[in-house]
């Protein structure tokens, strides 16, 4: 029996439709000109909501195996659908990595029975140390694999990064590349400007990104082969990939969410919620992100979800962990940018532009009410950490439905 979505606004193709009436049966989406015609098995209201293609993540964290306590993947899988994101790609640093057929196919295995669909980006090197290589045509033609990276830890070595752009080559391959000179930005714990000087605390600057952009768009220049940058957030790191895409370069790039949302400013209060890597910058590299983004420079916007227990934030700044939980706060983030950017250019960065570097996720949809205001606290979390400077707040913008593997699925408060 089909369902009826009345008066909803579907956005896609870079527009928001006029409201329709929709028929959604197995699956499927269609437009419903005589709602009398047909026989419905449930009738929603849509007036006050918003709906697209399932949205898709293109960096997420995980931390089963062996870091259960931080992330399972069944927690993951939850907070996914109540979030919006029918798809989304983990990352390989688990304990162990995941780096082999074996890794690959548990966490893979575990995830099937979960509406929202999960991909893994394979470990490069040996446990993600940026040295011996893994076995990357085991996992992709044992395990179907085409994504690869190091998640979380950057490729410093040229000889390792010429040598996997080679190797994947093979197979149409992509590395997905979190581009960062470890030394430029050694013992960094926030961008280094005028903030980290005042408050006393060793920064890590916009060199540390942009060199090693340079250098790896040079090594692809050389040896050929497909590289998606990951969360850059410098106005030369855009500037660079915008002229390496004209050059007809085979490079992506994507941001993370909270990019757009925070500023090196906000670490003023010393809250550990806001340290990240890469760390939030100042309000002219976030003018690039945002030139980016509009010019096609930028193809994706993700959560960058790095989920972390309580110990490893509640500590002093400078042994407090990097990361941000970033999905049930993705929506709400989305609302605060919306009066800037508009809807149509931001469901295309976590739709169609997403879909060009995996591909097509079918059949899914993300039903959303911008307007309507929710508390993120223990009951409502899906996730098991809460590292994130909203935690308890009153924010606004929740997902009420998604259709996913042909199930529509309401999202609880």
């Amino acid at each position: 029996m089909a369902v009826l979505l009345k008066n909803l606004r579907l956005i896609q193709e870079g527009r928001i439709l006029e409201p329709s009436d929709f028929s959604l049966e197995n699956g499927i989406i269609s437009k419903v000109v005589d709602t009398s015609a047909l026989d419905f098995e449930n009738k929603i209201d849509c007036t006050d909501y918003f709906a697209s293609k399932g949205w898709i993540d293109l960096r997420c964290g995980l931390g089963e195996p062996g870091q259960e306590y931080r992330e399972t993947v069944e927690s993951l899988c939850d907070s996914l659908t109540a979030s919006g994101f029918a798809q989304a790609l983990v990352m390989p640093n688990t304990d162990p990595v995941i780096q082999t057929k074996n890794e690959v196919d548990f966490v893979l295995n575990k995830a099937k029975s979960h509406p929202a669909n999960l991909l893994v980006m394979g470990a490069v090197t040996r446990n993600a140390e940026g040295e011996d290589l893994t076995e990357i045509l085991d996992m992709h033609f044992q395990s179907g694999l085409r994504f690869f990276g190091d998640g979380i830890k950057t490729l410093a070595n040229s000889d390792r990064y010429m040598k996997i752009l080679q190797y994947l080559q093979k197979f149409d391959g992509v590395l997905f590349d979190h581009a960062y000179d470890p030394l430029l930005g050694l013992f960094g714990q926030m961008n280094e400007g005028e903030i980290s000087t005042k408050l006393g605390v060793k920064g890590i600057p916009n060199l540390a990104e942009d060199v090693a952009i340079q250098r790896n768009l040079e090594i692809l220049r050389y040896s050929g082969g497909c590289v998606h940058f990951q969360t850059i957030n410098t106005s030369k790191g855009v500037d660079l990939i915008r002229k390496a895409k004209k050059e007809g370069l085979q490079v992506t790039a994507d941001i993370s969410i909270y990019q757009l949302i925070f500023s090196d400013s906000d670490l003023e209060t010393f809250d550990s919620n806001y340290k990240v890597k890469p760390p939030f910058r100042g309000k002219e590299d976030r003018k690039a992100l945002v030139q980016g983004l509009k010019d096609g420079t930028i193809d994706a916007i993700v959560s960058n979800h790095q989920p972390q227990d309580f110990d490893s934030k509640f500590a002093e700044f400078d042994l407090a962990a990097f990361g941000m939980a970033g999905l049930q706060t993705f929506l709400p983030s989305l609302v605060k940018l919306s009066e800037e950017l508009g809807w149509e250019l931001l469901i295309e960065k976590i739709t169609v532009g997403p879909e060009k570097i995996i591909g097509e996720t079918a059949n899914s949809l993300t039903i959303f009410d911008p307007n309507e205001k929710w508390v993120f606290n223990e009951k409502s979390n899906q996730s098991l950490s809460a590292n994130h400077p909203w935690f308890g707040m009153e924010l606004q913008g929740k997902v009420k439905y998604v259709v996913q593997k042909g199930q529509l699925i309401q999202i609880d408060a």
